[in-house]
């Protein structure tokens, strides 16, 4: 019988029913955080030293620890660090929340190979089985890199299929995972956005995957979102491999795109390092073997395998509402075979797969290892990442959700909109509240994410989402809108007429949006216009009083000579005498001989006229200064 403890959260192991097997560890603990229920958690003993991941969500985090969520998200709080219970934790992180509950964190071995796997997700999911339980399962790859680099069209031309015509702007903007077959063997490719705003989701991407393929554009070279692709893989401790695109561009120079890797500590094979390169060009379909097969020579030495005769786990690509169908969900099984009616919990969301569909939209009653398939039935839209676990019956998955429901607090529960409401009101910084809404949880999740990059951009303001889901705007979002003087931001969604004509009667504007540069850019300049202004005084010159022509009620004409700087009508002016200062006002004329000018400068004498200063004298000393914006 298999013994599986990671990933499932629940799996029934020993006595059909009873979540929490614990199994007979064949491999290095702790490589991606093995996840266990709440339950599990309680009654384990937690360990004095724990070995942590290079990264884990914090659901992850808190199953390793045996530890609830809410603890680990209150540790983090008190170290200054907002989090959900999704967030992707970095190693450090992760070892200051250990440490912060009173564990000693083990240093990372030097070789981190376990039962011939490397990678976060396949340690994750394999630990805890049989090793004659396990077979060959098709390796994940990741496609990764820089926007317009190439990497849906070298998608597009290993599946000859064409994702990008549809794609708004030609950028992918959700996560979608495909099929292929190379020597009969197939190959599960996960198409993850270029786009700098899409982060998370690459780093999400990394995590699922057995190898990455980062795409360089050989006539572009080595961006920024390169880089930080090639820090994902690492981080999941991903093997990788180089594929320079358009090799056919006239432009094109590969050698210095390997030129450029090297300087940032990666040496490809032929330039003293051992990381695999192969030059394509997707237009013309150059090079695509070479790459298949280069994929599969490397995941051979990884040994990607799972157990298929078990109850699936796998993790969500993507999600998202159909009108048709509901909540449709992405998935890949990574452990076991998924089937139609299996009972299933992914984080706090129960249901039964009605329907499943791969990713040429056929229908499929089973899902195996490494199958990326469409899942209907859940009750609601999970967040993309989650963990998904097949449960034995309706029973169960009720009694984990209530699990889970009940160790989560805080961050997790929304405010009532008075006490939301009252926050708003009591904040110190300049706030542009937002309610998003957007076509799929990727996209939520992305988009919130860069949002948060703005407020460091603009000091003193700060964006704050007051509610984001998935899906169409509602007449709800447009009250909580009204009452906070929120803005509504669809982004790829449409917006009903009932509801945008609710929307200008309550005075709430709704922003549709395609291109997240767009969307960015608005909010940005929208910052800006939010922006206290900071002003100093600026002293434009100095006038000496020699004579005094009339002082009534309401203005005193002096004559003056301009000892420095500049006098300018309309200015403010204060009169020193005897280092005393005995008026404030302004300069409401000034003359030269009979004209009136706008202002007189250093050498000249003049006729100046000061409201409301009733007793002037002959060498007081008038300083007219301004305020200027910095």
């Amino acid at each position: 019988m298999s013994k599986f403890r990671g990933g499932g959260r629940g799996r029934p192991s020993g006595t059909r029913g009873r979540p929490g097997g614990r199994g007979r560890s064949r491999g290095r603990r702790g490589a991606g955080g093995p996840v266990t229920t709440p339950a599990m958690a309680a009654v384990a003993t937690a360990p004095k030293i724990v070995e942590l991941p290079n990264a884990a969500s914090v659901a992850d985090l808190a199953a390793l620890l045996g530890v609830p969520p809410a603890q680990v998200i209150k540790t983090l709080l008190q170290n200054g660090i907002a989090a959900t219970i999704n967030r992707q934790l970095d190693y450090e992180t992760c070892k200051l929340v250990a440490k912060g509950l009173g564990f000693d964190v083990a240093e990372p071995e030097a070789e981190g190979r376990a039962n011939g796997v490397t990678s976060i997700a396949a340690q994750r999911f394999v630990l805890e089985e049989e090793e004659e339980d396990l077979v060959t399962r098709p390796p994940v790859v990741t496609i990764m890199g820089h926007v317009d680099h190439g990497k849906t069209s070298l998608l597009d031309a290993i599946r000859e299929a064409n994702v990008a015509e549809s794609e708004y702007g030609g950028i992918t903007q959700h996560i979608g995972a495909y099929q292929v077959e190379k020597d009969g063997r197939k190959i599960t490719f996960i198409d993850t956005p270029g786009h700098a705003a899409f982060t998370a989701m690459r780093a999400r991407g990394a995590q699922v995957t057995d190898v990455a393929v980062i795409v360089v554009a050989a006539d572009d070279g080595v961006m920024p979102q390169t880089v930080e692709s090639i820090s994902h893989a690492r981080a999941a401790g991903v093997p990788f491999i180089i594929a320079i695109n358009k090799i056919d561009r006239p432009n094109a120079n590969p050698d210095r795109v390997k030129q450029r890797l090297a300087e940032h500590n990666v040496l490809v094979s032929g330039w003293g390092g051992d990381v695999e390169v192969v030059e394509v060009s997707a237009l013309q379909k150059l090079g695509l073997d070479d790459l298949l097969e280069m994929i599969l020579l490397v995941s051979d030495l990884e040994e990607p395998k799972a157990n298929p005769d078990r109850p699936a786990v796998g993790t969500v690509i993507e999600a998202k509402v159909d009108r048709s169908r509901g909540p449709v969900t992405t998935v890949l099984v990574q452990n076991g075979t998924l089937r139609v009616g299996d009972y299933i919990v992914v984080d706090k969301i129960g249901g039964r797969v009605r329907a499943m569909t791969d990713f040429r939209g056929n229908r499929v009653n089973e899902a195996g290892p490494s199958m990326p398939v469409e899942v209907t039935g859940l009750d609601s839209v999970p967040s993309a990442g989650d963990r998904l676990a097949v449960m034995p019956d309706e029973r169960a998955v009720r009694s984990l959700i209530e699990e889970r429901t009940e160790s989560v607090d805080g961050p997790e529960t929304r405010v009532s909109l008075d006490e939301l409401l009252a926050q708003i009101q009591t904040g110190e910084t300049k706030e542009l509240n937002l309610i998003l809404r957007a076509d799929v949880q990727g996209s939520v999740e992305a988009i919130r994410g860069a949002l948060e990059k703005l407020n460091d951009e603009v000091a003193g303001t700060r964006v704050q989402v007051l509610y984001d889901a998935v899906g169409s705007p509602t007449d709800t979002d447009v009250n909580l809108a009204a009452a906070s003087q929120a803005l509504i931001v669809a982004f790829n969604v449409r917006v009903d007429s009932a509801v945008k004509a609710f929307a200008d009667q309550q005075g709430v504007e709704i922003r549709q949006y395609q291109i997240i540069y767009n969307l960015l850019d608005d909010i940005r300049t929208a910052l800006q216009g939010l922006v206290e202004p900071t002003f100093r005084e600026v002293v434009y010159g100095h006038a000496e009083v020699r004579a005094i022509f009339r002082s009534g009620r309401g203005e005193a004409i002096v004559g003056c000579y301009i000892r420095d700087g500049q006098v300018r009508r309309g200015a403010a002016a204060r009169v020193v005498r005897g280092g005393q200062v005995v008026y404030n006002g302004r300069v409401s004329s000034l003359r030269r001989f009979k004209d009136d000018v706008r202002e007189v400068n250093t050498g000249y004498e003049c006729g100046m006229g000061l409201e409301n200063w009733p007793d002037p004298r002959e060498g007081d000393v008038v300083e007219v200064y301004g305020r200027e914006r910095v």
